[in-house]
């Protein structure tokens, strides 16, 4: 008999534990993996990856360098091509007019004609920097000139811009001064020409990076990091246009960027740190309305609080897996495939990361 009740003692213990354990999701991940290795590089650092696919393949960028601010940050790009990372080529500095400044926050894109785009920002920080780009005919083998990006504007400040219905591309930016934050959009035409800027009331909440989803209605919706604690959302009901106050959602927020993407099936993935403070969690929702999220997979979850999975960016390749990269602890730039079919979901309530 006391064998018995220290077996079913045990039982009880293990199933609180396990009840306490967050949702993994991990059957819907089917590939995992690091672009490079430290010792095929010569910067120790990196953040701020993203990703886009060719006609070859996929192909990634970042800035590595000393660290972030340093002069010597460059940004490097690695191709994918039948499933294996190349070794990363440096494909931009900063060198300007004899000086060197860091780079920041590449994004890159595919346009209508296949041509691969480029953007990055270039300055001593995010107060002052200036947007440029480079373009590729070649899936990434070669880049041609950068080209300063007009004044007052920056272009896509983090994550990848759209196409629109009119053909216009749609960049999701903001600015940042010492007193506040505030994210806009700029469009261009396919020849980046044609520079426009759309406002947004920013509603003094304090929000930078947005990412732009799409509705099979027209709508678009923007998600965006903030100060406040909350991802916050802006809507357009007629292509861009115009968009809703900026208004708070019930999804966290760390102060960290996020990414979403919407699927050619109709709905939309978030991948975000879903937490309020740090950034040793990271994770990937999905929605069908962008109002009711759903966990998917908790992709990184280190008991750590100094250890960091941020800044993702999110894809679908036309194959319908997707693909995120992340960076990995300030070291490594991480990338990830979750097969859009093998979703198994938990509803997200009040903002809270549901359990096992």
């Amino acid at each position: 008999m006391k064998k018995l009740n220290i077996l079913i003692l045990a039982l009880i213990l293990s199933k609180t534990v396990l009840a306490g354990d967050p949702f993994k999701g991990s059957t819907a991940v089917v590939k995992s993996g690091f672009i490079y290795q430290l010792q095929d590089v010569s910067f120790p650092g990196c953040h701020a990856s993203t990703i886009t696919e060719t006609a070859d393949g996929l192909i990634a960028a970042w800035f590595g360098g000393t660290e972030e601010r340093a002069p010597d940050v460059c940004i490097y790009a690695s191709s994918n091509i039948n499933g294996t990372w190349n070794k990363p080529v440096m494909v931009a500095d900063g060198i300007q007019d004899g000086k060197r400044y860091p780079c920041w926050n590449p994004v890159l894109f595919t346009k209508d004609n296949g041509e691969i785009v480029l953007y990055y920002k270039v300055g001593p920080d995010p107060q002052s920097w200036w947007g440029l780009y480079k373009t590729s005919k070649d899936n990434g083998k070669t880049w041609s000139e950068a080209t300063k990006i007009p004044d007052n504007l920056l272009g896509p400040i983090k994550n990848k811009p759209i196409r629109l219905s009119n053909g216009k591309i749609l960049y999701p930016t903001s600015f940042e001064t010492p007193k506040e934050w505030n994210i806009y959009l700029e469009t261009s035409d396919q020849n980046l020409k044609d520079w426009r800027k759309i406002a947004i009331d920013n509603n003094q909440l304090n929000s930078i990076q947005p990412t732009i989803l799409t509705y099979k209605n027209g709508t678009l919706q923007l998600l965006c990091r903030s100060k406040n604690k909350n991802i916050n959302e802006s809507w357009s009901k007629d292509g861009g246009q115009t968009w809703s106050v900026l208004t708070p959602t019930q999804l966290p927020n760390n102060n960290s960027g996020i990414d979403a993407v919407t699927l050619a099936d109709g709905r939309q993935i978030l991948i975000f740190n879903p937490i309020v403070k740090g950034r040793n969690e990271l994770a990937v929702a999905v929605s069908d309305d962008g109002i009711k999220w759903n966990a998917i997979a908790l992709l990184e979850n280190d008991p750590n609080s100094n250890a960091e999975f941020s800044y993702p960016a999110v894809i679908q390749s036309k194959d319908g897996l997707i693909h995120f990269t992340y960076t990995w602890n300030r070291k490594l730039i991480k990338h990830v495939v979750i097969d859009s079919s093998k979703l198994k979901t938990k509803p997200i309530l009040n903002g809270t990361w549901p359990e096992e």
